[in-house]
């Protein structure tokens, strides 16, 4: 359901050194979800490192799915990853509604633009004036402060 606008007008959109503890924590608890994962074509397919899939970018593909899955699950299940709830910050809608499927799939696709650019698309946080990243912007998400 829809915030009031009375509680949009009072959310705060986080900022840049929020988001990049978030992230930190988030990059941790990826990697742990996405090793055991990443293992099983390496066990399953004999060959361990050498195997032509492991090096292939069907590979890279699959790694990457697991990330979206990872952070698609947390976006659409309340809004928040293990890292943004240590740092008190949710991705909603640009309108306050929370995040289907379809949002996390454009919100994904945009934060990839954001990494691919070195970080430009984070960086861009710190000179817009309502600390929103390039990705926010682009997937008409962004990711609010919130006090409990």
């Amino acid at each position: 359901m829809p915030e009031s606008h009375s509680e949009q007008t009072s959310i705060q959109n986080s900022g840049f050194f929020r988001r990049l503890a978030a992230i930190f924590y988030d990059s941790l608890l990826l990697f742990l979800a996405v090793l055991p994962l990443a293992s099983l074509p390496v066990v399953m397919l004999a060959g361990g490192s050498d195997n032509p899939f492991i090096q292939s970018p069907l590979f890279s593909l699959y790694i990457y799915c697991i990330g979206f899955l990872f952070f698609g699950w947390f976006w659409t299940h309340g809004g928040q990853t293990l890292g943004m709830r240590s740092w008190k910050v949710k991705v909603i809608q640009q309108n306050g509604e929370a995040l289907a499927w379809k949002n996390a799939v454009s919100r994904y696709l945009a934060a990839t633009l954001s990494w691919i650019l070195l970080g430009a698309g984070f960086i861009w946080i710190l000179f817009d004036k309502e600390n929103l990243a390039l990705h926010d912007r682009l997937s008409k998400t962004r990711l609010v402060r919130y006090h409990s």
